[in-house]
């Protein structure tokens, strides 16, 4: 054990006495480790972020949006989904507990006093909150009399009530929407920004007839569809049914695209597992490239250190020194190096994620398994690339190292 340590000391003085070395090692070795430490945070910060956003979408519910994938994709009519569609819905499914329709009309101009917004109408029923699990923190939600009534009564987000109102109280307070007063009778709680980067507080939600028949002078479509299920367990299967159904009463004809779109809760992680698989490749080439890089600038470095330091191998071998002991010690300071290294390439990594987060609003998570991670690559990279120097260092013969 005294031989171990001392070892070990020999090997710390060594890294002290070859600055430059142990300088290039720890550049090249914290690089490679803070790209592959990024990488394994940024997937676990997706894979958290997904399911908060599964959570928050809902597991039981299913969102269907008027228009189909391709039609979407190309700008073409978005509004198939019908308010004859949604009572056959209601008729139909009798585990869908909640079927809330939903239209909305983007930057539209919404004023109060002097101060004037673009913002995001919603017409919904009164069940909106609900079916979105989104409570009303301020005042209180609007009623189906509300509905039945084409009132003009809203709920308005965080973020609109800062905008507008800034710290007065906006419930029972109105503001023009274009041309109609619409009196605010609650505030939603605060809910971020979605997968896709709109923020969702930026909203006023208002009856679904107020909407349609003053805003829109709609009478049959709407743009989307809110369906939450009793059996959860059930839901891919409502996904199929309700497929088969919709293209039954829209009369689509096998082989034709659907002319609506279903995103459920598998959607929404295939989105985000999407996003950041880009970052993952790139990142992931860029690490591994590092750390190649970082293995043979230890490896040859660490050659140079060997016929630099010749005479000293030689020297203990003659006193008595083994040919393990020698092995032993140059891959304990590869593998000091690289350990330093990957601390360095960890504390890298915190401050790029934050870079990352703050350029892009990034989903990353650091946990152990980051750590554990880079501290693992690290001492493979000290062991593997440290091996074949400290092999031929062992292998120098006393004699002639002395000689040289």
């Amino acid at each position: 054990m005294d031989r171990f340590f001392k070892i070990i000391t020999q090997s710390i003085k060594a890294i002290h006495s070859f600055k430059l070395r142990t300088f290039f090692c720890l550049i090249s070795v914290a690089l490679g480790i803070s790209s592959i430490t990024v990488i394994v945070a940024a997937t676990e910060g997706a894979y958290k972020k997904a399911f908060e956003i599964v959570a928050r979408f809902g597991p039981d519910s299913l969102l269907i949006l008027g228009g189909g994938e391709e039609a979407r994709a190309v700008g073409e009519r978005q509004k198939t989904i019908t308010l004859d569609d949604i009572e056959a819905i209601k008729e139909t499914f009798d585990s869908a507990y909640l079927v809330v329709p939903m239209t909305a009309m983007r930057e539209i101009t919404v004023s109060y006093k002097d101060k004037k917004y673009q913002t995001l109408i919603v017409g919904s029923t009164s069940d909106y909150s609900l079916a979105w699990s989104w409570p009303v923190v301020e005042g209180s939600d609007f009623t189906e009399d509300d509905v039945n009534g084409l009132k003009n009564v809203g709920l308005i987000g965080q973020y609109l009530v800062k905008e507008l109102f800034g710290n007065e109280n906006p419930v029972g307070k109105y503001v023009l929407i274009k041309t109609i007063p619409v009196q605010i009778v609650g505030v939603l709680s605060e809910r971020g920004t979605s997968p896709a980067g709109e923020n969702l507080d930026d909203r006023i939600v208002i009856p679904i007839t107020t909407l349609m028949r003053k805003l829109e002078n709609e009478t049959k479509y709407v743009r989307a569809l809110r369906v939450r299920f009793m059996d959860q367990e059930n839901l891919y299967n409502h996904i199929e049914e309700l497929r088969a159904f919709l293209r039954k009463r829209h009369g689509i004809p096998g082989g034709e695209p659907d002319d609506f779109t279903i995103i459920s809760p598998k959607e929404i992680i295939k989105f985000l597992v999407a996003l950041t698989g880009s970052l993952v490749i790139f990142l992931g080439i860029t690490g591994v490239i590092s750390l190649i890089v970082a293995g043979f600038v230890l490896a040859n470095l660490f050659l140079l250190s060997v016929r630099e330091r010749t005479n000293e191998i030689g020297i203990r071998r003659a006193v008595g020194a083994k040919k393990r002991d020698i092995l032993f010690q140059f891959l304990c300071e590869s593998v000091i190096l690289t350990t330093v290294g990957g601390f360095t390439g960890f504390i890298i990594a915190i401050f790029a994620s934050r870079l990352l987060k703050y350029i892009a609003e990034f989903p990353i998570h650091f946990s152990w398994k980051a750590f554990v991670v880079g501290l693992f690559l690290s001492w493979v990279i000290g062991i593997g690339f440290g091996l074949q120097p400290a092999k031929r260092a062992a292998d120098l013969k006393p004699i002639e190292a002395v000689r040289r």
